[in-house]
């Protein structure tokens, strides 16, 4: 891995700046409330580092001595930011179950706060084996040091050319950003285009759904993950809608009066999606086990090179981590804001106080003990597949089953869940838990790849991880009012929270939705136990097939993780993530062809026209998202679900043909705009 261009441990710059921390503070809001929104409605959040750094360049050029460590520090602090917000893969579950009527801003802050805290506090000591000393790819990190080279004067580059770098990569995510946001007011906002078309046939006694959705941030999305994960996706797709759904409905009948559309969707609900959460349970114990041994390898040499550098004595600049006192005296408030936060959550249930702080120590110690096992498996997975295709949702899937049997068996003698207010207390207490368990995976996951970043580029550690703690607290901040807000705006799906809402509109959260899902079944001793079990034979035959796809070599593999997500994403939204990823296939293959035949090597040829198809996909998520919230705002400001409608219902179908048109021309110039870029 190539060290060229990397600030020497002899120099000293400017890292963490006041300017940095104010900038990296305005990007992680943007970022964070992008990804909290893209999150509840289609159950992904996407990778901040990139456009941070991008953004970041831009505006730091206009400031004298700004270099590329204080850039790495801005896009290391939105990073974080932005990818706390994953934590909304759960925490809404405590609204779809009744215990909150919204998100109480101290409660959802510190379970946030806590959480991503400990994350980068768990990463901390095994940075030097899986960062420094190992050859793990680290494809976001690397990709985020090479855009911060080309883009920074300070990296080795002509400053005139860093500069139309920078300021292109900016019209670039411009351009994504701003085409989005109009064809998102003209779709959510105007309703004069429309956000997708669903057909439904009855095959026989079978329901079969052909459908897609129009929206162009799941585009930009399908373009990052790439077609690896795309064609597992569809799998997934055509397992659910072509095999499950349709062999479900063939085997009852339908009720009468009732619509295609509510019947087959009745079965993908209550028992389809529940194969998919078997196939991701699967692939995430998988693939840690498969983690297991070099994991515990580097969580060895890593405690042997921080015990080594205790005295802090001769370190060179680049190997300097927070020292083992603050990395102990900050785990150690984290806890006890753990155990105050927990104590809060439960301190207005009709229980004994005997019975509430035993249920807060199990609680506390399944998120700190099971959370560092997560921490160390998500930092090795960040480094072999990258953070995007680490399985996330599957770790949530697997602590919210462990956290829910051992609520239940610690309850079982004290009489807690023989009430249906005492179920109902262990569910909220099992989602509550698994929240401060996906927030430290996520933010180890990502923290891994920033200081990967981090050592490419020459940054100093200990401030690196400073700036990550600072992204945490920032991007908390940011969390719980974006929530509430998309919450009264929209609701969730079986979590309105008014009765005259439309319910169409409202925000699918599938992760949270699923998982609350299984903590419920479990609890109520009604988990569709058949359906998981099926997902899991399924998801074995897939991990068998990736594994002889693997040993045979080659490009061809099969995620199974996206298999699964690909059979509980909805079908509007998983199918124009596999046209995202196609798109981005017939980019990459043109771009083949036309380096082949002026005999030029591929990667140098395309260089510059992957960086500006990541800028401009970034673009698209953040524009549609942007207005989402801000669609939001007007919802709940004026009480009217389309208070920006300029057609009726009759209007639909014309609504669908522009909506398809402006969606097929979008992807076009999309895929024009990155082919004319030139290395």
């Amino acid at each position: 891995m190539s060290l060229t261009g990397r600030i020497p441990d002899s120099a000293s710059l400017p890292e963490l700046t006041i300017r940095g921390i104010i900038i990296g503070a305005l990007i992680t809001v943007v970022f964070t409330a992008s990804n909290v929104y893209l999150g509840l409605k289609v159950g992904l959040t996407f990778s901040s580092a990139i456009p941070a750094a991008v953004i970041s360049m831009a505006v730091l050029r206009m400031f004298k001595g700004a270099n590329i460590l204080e850039n790495n520090m801005v896009q290391t602090q939105a990073s974080a930011a932005g990818t706390l917000s994953a934590i909304i893969f759960i925490l809404p579950g405590l609204v779809m179950i009744g215990h909150w009527q919204g998100f109480p801003f101290w409660q959802t802050l510190a379970i946030c706060v806590a959480g991503g805290m400990l994350g980068v506090m768990f990463t901390i000591p095994l940075r030097h084996a899986m960062v420094v000393q190992s050859d793990l790819p680290y494809p976001e990190g690397v990709a985020a040091a090479e855009i911060l080279r080309v883009g920074s004067a300070d990296a080795g580059a002509d400053q005139n050319s860093s500069g139309a770098n920078s300021e292109t990569g900016i019209v670039d995510i411009m351009a994504g950003g701003l085409t989005a946001a109009l064809v998102t007011l003209a779709s959510s906002g105007l309703r004069v285009l429309g956000e997708g078309i669903n057909l439904w046939f009855a095959a026989g006694a079978a329901v079969v759904r052909v459908s897609t959705g129009f929206s162009l941030a799941l585009l930009g999305a399908g373009y990052l993950i790439g077609i690896v994960a795309g064609i597992a996706m569809l799998i997934g797709l055509l397992i659910a809608w072509g095999v499950a759904v349709p062999v479900l409905t063939s085997m009852h009948s339908m009720p009468d009066g009732m619509t295609l559309a509510k019947f087959a969707t009745g079965f993908w609900t209550k028992d389809v999606r529940f194969i998919g959460a078997g196939t991701i349970g699967v692939a995430a114990v998988w693939t840690l086990g498969t983690l297991f041994k070099p994991m515990v390898e580097g969580m060895k040499a890593s405690s042997q090179a921080l015990r080594s550098g205790a005295g802090r004595v001769n370190i060179p600049r680049t190997e300097l981590d927070l020292a083992p006192k603050w990395i102990i005296g900050i785990t150690l408030v984290v806890v006890a804001v753990l155990v105050a936060t927990f104590a809060s959550f439960l301190s207005a249930a009709p229980i004994t106080p005997g019975i509430m702080w035993r249920l807060v120590a199990y609680s506390v110690l399944f998120a700190v003990i099971f959370g560092f096992l997560v921490a160390a498996a998500c930092a090795y997975m960040a480094g072999l597949i990258g953070s995007s295709a680490s399985p996330i949702s599957g770790i949530g899937i697997i602590a919210v089953i462990l956290v829910s049997l051992l609520i239940l068996l610690a309850s079982s003698a004290d009489g807690l869940l023989a009430t249906e207010a005492g179920n109902k207390l262990g569910i909220a207490l099992a989602i509550f838990t698994t929240s401060a368990v996906i927030a430290v995976a996520t933010i180890s996951n990502d923290n891994m790849q920033d200081l990967k970043t981090g050592w490419l580029v020459g940054a100093t550690p200990w401030r690196q991880q400073v700036a990550l703690l600072i992204g945490c607290v920032v991007g908390a901040l940011v969390i719980p009012p974006v929530l509430e807000l998309l919450y009264n705006a929209y609701g969730f799906a079986g979590a309105m929270p008014r009765a005259d809402m439309d319910a169409a509109n409202a925000l699918s959260a599938p992760q949270a939705t699923l998982m609350t899902a299984i903590a419920t079944g479990i609890f109520t001793h009604q988990l569709n136990w058949n359906m998981i079990e099926i997902g899991m034979g399924l998801g074995v035959v897939m991990v068998l097939i990736d594994e002889i796809l693997r040993r045979r070599g080659g490009a061809a593999r099969l995620p199974v993780l996206a298999v699964g997500i690909g059979i509980y994403l909805p079908p509007t939204v998983a199918s124009v993530l596999v046209l995202g990823a196609v798109l981005a296939w017939l980019v990459e293959r043109t771009l083949k062809k036309r380096a082949q035949k002026q005999g030029v090597p591929y990667h140098q040829f395309a260089e510059s026209a992957n960086r500006r198809g990541v800028l401009l996909a970034s673009g698209l998520i953040v524009g549609e998202s942007l207005i989402g919230v801000l669609l939001a705002a007007v919802i709940g400001f004026t009480g009217n679900d389309a208070p920006l409608a300029m057609v009726g219902a009759s209007f639909e179908n014309t609504a669908q043909l522009l909506g398809l048109l402006v969606f097929v021309l979008v992807g076009w110039g999309f895929a024009r705009r990155v082919l004319a870029a030139r290395s």
